[in-house]
């Protein structure tokens, strides 16, 4: 019975001591409190116009500002409205090409893309597409209001992001973009900005 239990212990310290010869599992790291970083938001493209602006060039800067951003007049000998003080129209030095300004009481309220221009505006739409490339990009949110000078198909099509409607918006704070179109149903110029969109003969 003693050689039994003699030899029961023995065949335990055997046991222990293979037990021991195996390398430990290595315990399970804690999950990292790391967060991985946020994405960080992309500023919006320097040739997509949008209502609130351009690039630097923001709806609702001082003159001072936008000629920080975009330089001076390029051509300070035309005359850009009646009285330029209240209202002018210009090209800024540094600004893209095809692309007016206008000034309003010493304020950027609107941004003109002209028919030579390359930039398009955040929905992907440029000065000679189809209207219905426009109509396509903004759906039901679209107005449509007719062109004060030229037959249909010609029209002018509001897009407002901020206190638009189908009647004429004079809340400043409002902004959009305004596709004129053309007799031949393309885009001949694209305003973005305040309800100075909707005039049609530049400061008048």
């Amino acid at each position: 019975m003693i050689r039994f239990a003699a030899a029961s212990a023995l065949a335990l310290l055997t046991l222990a001591a293979c037990d021991r010869s195996q390398p430990a599992a290595p315990a399970p790291s804690p999950e990292s409190t790391t967060q991985a970083p946020a994405p960080v938001a992309q500023p919006a493209a320097e040739n997509a116009l949008t209502a609130e602006g351009l690039g630097q060039a923001r709806i609702g800067m001082t003159l001072a500002e936008l000629t920080a951003a975009w330089g001076a007049d390029a051509n300070p000998g035309l005359v850009g409205g009646a009285d330029p003080q209240a209202c002018d129209e210009f090209h800024p030095a540094k600004a893209p090409q095809g692309v007016n300004v206008m000034v309003q009481n010493g304020v950027l309220t609107r941004i003109t893309l002209m028919r030579d221009a390359a930039v398009k505006t955040d929905r992907g739409i440029a000065v000679g597409d189809q209207a219905a490339a426009v109509k396509q990009a903004y759906g039901a949110t679209l107005i449509a209001q007719p062109h004060k000078y030229e037959a249909a198909p010609a029209e002018d099509l509001f897009a407002w992001t901020k206190g638009g409607s189908s009647r004429y918006v004079t809340d400043a704070t409002a902004r959009g973009v305004r596709y004129e179109v053309g007799s031949d149903g393309k885009v001949k110029m694209i305003h973005a900005g305040d309800p100075s969109i909707q005039l049609v003969e530049g400061c008048a």
